[in-house]
């Protein structure tokens, strides 16, 4: 039986900055209407797409030997210690460059620092990153999970947002300030350690 990589491939917005580096690098990929599993020019790869969320998580429990995804998913699901970074990719779903996880508030809002989220509510995609970042500066806030549309939930909802942002424009547009950046990350190819210890994947991951 002829061997396959499994590869992940982030879905939604790193989806078409990833296909198309891809191909400047020589690979044929297709997607097939809704299909999740794209057609690629080397029968020894097996690629998925999935949620960049999903993807640190399934390279870390091998389900996956290798996948494309942000530095910032690898910190949330906390499996930076769990995957071997191979090489590090400075694009996002936007242009080439870094996105920062950074914490916002209303323009309209008296708080200056994040010391003066003491107490407040504050929503995130990221709350595992969010709460860590918070207790390393003793503030204890309410961290809650945001499904999403998080800029248009301050103030009526919470009052600040941990986002993710490229440019800033989405924030401004929503009358947000920043008041912290927690991180920076870029879009990162990261393995499985069994599968990196494996030759054939090795070479076959580096050649990626």
């Amino acid at each position: 039986m002829e061997r396959q990589l499994r590869l992940g491939i982030p879905k939604g917005s790193l989806q078409e900055a990833t296909l198309r580096l891809m191909r400047m690098a020589g690979w044929e990929v297709h997607i097939e209407g809704r299909s999740h599993f794209p057609r690629i020019n080397d029968p020894e790869i097996q690629a998925i797409l999935l949620r960049a969320q999903e993807i640190p998580r399934y390279v870390a429990e091998g389900v996956l030997d290798t996948g494309i995804t942000g530095y910032d998913q690898i910190v949330e699901n906390e499996v930076e210690d769990q995957v071997i970074q191979v090489a590090e990719f400075v694009y996002s779903k936007q242009g080439l460059g870094k996105v920062r996880l950074v914490i916002a508030v209303h323009n309209d809002s008296p708080y200056q620092r994040v010391e003066d989220l003491e107490s407040k509510r504050i929503a995130t995609e990221l709350p595992n990153t969010v709460r860590k970042f918070l207790q390393q500066r003793g503030v204890n806030a309410r961290v809650e999970f945001s499904w999403g549309a998080t800029e248009a939930k301050v103030p009526e909802l919470v009052d600040a947002i941990a986002d993710v942002t490229e440019t800033g424009a989405t924030l401004r547009a929503n009358n947000l300030r920043i008041i912290e950046t927690i991180l920076e990350s870029t879009t990162r190819l990261i393995a499985n350690p069994q599968s990196w210890q494996d030759e054939w994947k090795q070479r076959k991951i580096r050649h990626m």
